[in-house]
């Protein structure tokens, strides 16, 4: 197990973490400890008091904060499972030991350790007696009082059966000051985002979730925080920086995204359109609809056979090519639609992947009506009809439920079945909640000149009465009963 504990100054709180961690129930020898110094001014130094593989390492270049120094001890450290610690934290005498035991039952599981925040004072602690505390078990004779809660975990704990029930928003739980994962699950889902200078340990809780994570809380033991952390104690102030810094890489949290017409550095669905051996307009009918929706905050990615998209001379009306020419000619300035020859892999960033054919325009809702019915479900995949075709409607895929699938080892014929097996499959009626209704169209020339005629006889009645209303115009200023009656009427 490595501990990697990121650090900027604090030396006197980070002495009493490392004390806790040298008396724990964990074997030494299994276990090291990498501290990051995050550019401290005077640099930390390690303590007498302190686990006996434990070392100091700056932050790696480029980069500063919390994420970065996550990463940065991620990268210097050498075992098979990872736990995050902050340096102003005391933990129980089982607290490694805990967390460790989980990750021997799967490599997707991502842990939180419990916390309790007590108040602290300088000095009023020292190493040993956090270390004698430690080993004689009786963590409670360092504090007074059981300290507190974070009331809004708690409240999820008790709300979700620890997260049992927790579905696709389960990474919200996940804390930074005390959690732990597999070191390779960790480098699969991207790491701790080091441009993050807060709401890193939620974005890395969504990356872990977005990559299949089961997300698992630890009570069984404890630990201290000195001290209640900044996003408690100024949640407004918090709130407010991280709302376009997380909320651009982030889709699932906050109301940003509800904004019309917005567009984020990661989108909200990305939409895969197979083009191949389809016209021009049954394309732009799917994908001018989606242009045109609600949901802006969307990606296209239209799959087909763009090399034939050549320069120099070629035919106009006739070339063979000609539908696959006004296609990428029709969306090459858009920059919301890509184009690639092969359907590419799942973003793992996106949280929907929406597949939906040509010739199939959805309605301005249709998209953000599918996401709040498959949220509503907690469904990992939802399906609907179309017309004419019961089984060939859009698809909506829950990234996460899917990478869940792939991690257990489903091919890719078998995810939609261990997906619904996981997470459940949602239908619509694709007809009566998704598809844009159609104006009727006249069906042969003779309803068309009917209308014709019949929209003639209007205008010439009009002009009827046109006349009328000047005959009677021009007898009332020029005759002299005319005159007569304006004087009466007047």
């Amino acid at each position: 197990m490595s501990v990697v504990v990121p650090a900027y100054g604090g030396q006197e709180k980070l002495d009493l973490t490392l004390a806790s961690l040298a008396a724990q129930s964990y074997p030494g020898h299994l276990m090291e400890v990498v501290v990051v110094d995050d550019g401290s001014e005077p640099a930390l130094v390690l303590p007498p008091i302190r686990p006996e593989n434990t070392r100091i390492v700056p932050s790696l270049p480029g980069g500063w904060a919390r994420g970065h120094a996550v990463r940065s001890g991620a990268a210097a450290s050498d075992a098979d499972a990872l736990l995050f610690l902050d340096a102003d934290m005391i933990v129980f005498r089982e607290h490694v030991e805990a967390q460790l035991r989980w990750h021997h039952l799967a490599d997707y599981l991502a842990v939180t350790g419990h916390l309790r925040c007590v108040d602290y004072t300088p000095g009023s602690l020292t190493p040993t007696e956090v270390r004698e505390a430690m080993e004689r078990g009786e963590p409670q004779t360092l504090v007074e009082g059981p300290g507190e809660e974070l009331e809004w975990l708690g409240r999820a704990y008790k709300r979700t059966g620890n997260l049992k029930t927790g579905g696709h928003t389960a990474f919200r739980h996940f804390i930074g000051a005390t959690g732990s994962v597999r070191r390779t699950f960790f480098e699969e889902s991207g790491g701790a985002a080091s441009e993050l200078v807060l709401g890193e340990d939620t974005h890395l809780g969504y990356r872990f979730a977005q990559h299949g994570a089961v997300f698992v809380p630890e009570l069984d033991t404890s630990s201290w925080h000195l001290g209640r952390p900044q996003m408690e104690t100024r949640k407004e102030d918090g709130a407010r920086f991280r709302y376009p810094f997380v909320g651009n890489r982030l889709p699932l949290v906050g109301d940003n995204r509800k904004r019309v017409g917005r567009q984020w550095q990661v989108p909200r669905v990305d939409t895969v359109v197979d083009t191949t051996g389809s016209g021009f307009e049954e394309v732009a009918q799917t994908v001018d609809a989606l242009l045109g929706g609600d949901t802006a905050d969307i990606r296209i990615r239209l799959v087909g056979e763009w090399g034939r998209v050549t320069p120099g001379r070629h035919g106009t009306i006739d070339d063979p090519a000609v539908d696959v020419r006004l296609v990428h000619e029709n969306y090459r300035c858009e920059p919301r639609v890509e184009f690639v020859e092969s359907e590419p892999a799942p973003d793992p960033d996106v949280p929907f992947r929406l597949r939906v054919g040509p010739g199939q325009p959805l309605a301005r809702h249709a998209v953000e009506h599918m996401i709040k019915q498959a949220d509503a479900a907690g469904a990992g995949l939802l399906r609907a009809t179309a017309p004419g075709d019961d089984l060939g409607g859009p698809r909506l895929e829950r990234t996460a439920a899917f990478a869940r699938a792939r991690r257990l080892g489903a091919g890719e014929d078998e995810l939609d079945a261990m997906v619904d097996e996981l997470f459940g499959t949602h239908w619509l009626d694709g007809q009566s909640q998704l598809f844009t209704p159609q104006d009727p169209i006249p069906e042969t020339p003779s309803d068309w000149k009917e209308q014709l005629e019949r929209a003639g006889a209007r205008v010439e009645a009009q002009k009827v009465r046109v006349e009328r209303l000047k005959h009677r115009f021009h007898w009332l200023t020029r005759s002299r009963t005319g005159r007569f009656l304006c004087r009466i009427i007047g």
